[in-house]
């Protein structure tokens, strides 16, 4: 159970058990469970929703209400780690004008500028009124999938892109994470997916051109994927994720 706790303990602030023994291999074997560990993060929200859909939405700005406590504990339950990815991302990318070791270096700075402030109000702004949308059409079912979801994708930046620095947390998994299990979670979770709500392969080709956009920026920029464009993705792809619920076509 050792990778699935520190799947867990890395994704998330959820109580784990202690684990003082792991080694690389595990660690590895860890990206694995990214997709359980969106389901359960997906899990909460639904049932903070359902919780907080006892309340009627005929109150004044119930909805608008209910969605901001649920993000809330969006940003809660995963500590922010990806929005922190996404900053330091959005910063580098415009700070860095096109150089490869420019944005690097300011990937690595831990400080935000303008830049990063601005993408981080764009996104959760549209991720509150999306949230608001599925409150006030009842459709909170989707919140399960879409965690889970933008974190099976996190499995196919192992598989087709290489991790630019030499040291690093992901390094450690790149070097031992099962490229053939990661393809094969990753599409039965897709095929699962169409058997339960086929009309749902609107929002996996999204997710796929979202994908492919990312891959081939994130080669011409950089030759590779860091921590932080992965956060990066994991903001975006919910993002697209909940606009598509919004509209009802997940």
């Amino acid at each position: 159970m050792n990778p699935f706790w520190i799947a867990l303990q890395f994704l998330t602030i959820l109580p784990t058990p202690r684990i003082s023994n792991y080694d690389a291999r595990e660690m590895g074997r860890s990206v694995l469970y990214y997709p359980l560990v969106g389901l359960i993060i997906g899990l909460l929200l639904w049932a903070a929703a359902a919780l907080l859909n006892t309340f009627p939405n005929t109150l004044p700005y119930a909805p608008l209400l209910k969605a901001g406590l649920l993000l809330c504990l969006w940003i809660s339950l995963t500590g922010a780690l990806h929005l922190d990815g996404l900053a330091d991302s959005a910063d580098a990318w415009m700070g860095g004008l096109g150089d490869r070791e420019k944005t690097l270096v300011i990937l690595k700075d831990p400080t935000s500028g303008p830049i990063a402030v601005t993408v981080l109000i764009m996104i959760l702004l549209l991720k509150f009124l999306c949230l608001s949308m599925l409150i006030s059409q009842s459709q909170i079912a989707a919140l399960i999938v879409i965690p889970a979801l933008s974190r099976s994708g996190l499995l196919l930046f192992f598989i087709a892109l290489p991790y630019v620095r030499k040291e690093g947390i992901a390094s450690t998994m790149m070097q031992t994470v099962s490229k053939s299990w990661a393809i094969g979670i990753t599409a039965t979770i897709a095929i699962a997916l169409l058997l339960i709500q086929w009309q749902a392969i609107t929002a996996l080709v999204a997710l796929a051109a979202l994908f492919l956009i990312m891959k081939q920026n994130l080669l011409k920029r950089l030759g590779g994927f860091t921590g932080d464009t992965l956060g990066a993705w994991v903001e975006l792809a919910e993002l697209t994720l909940l606009l598509w619920a919004a509209l009802g076509l997940l």
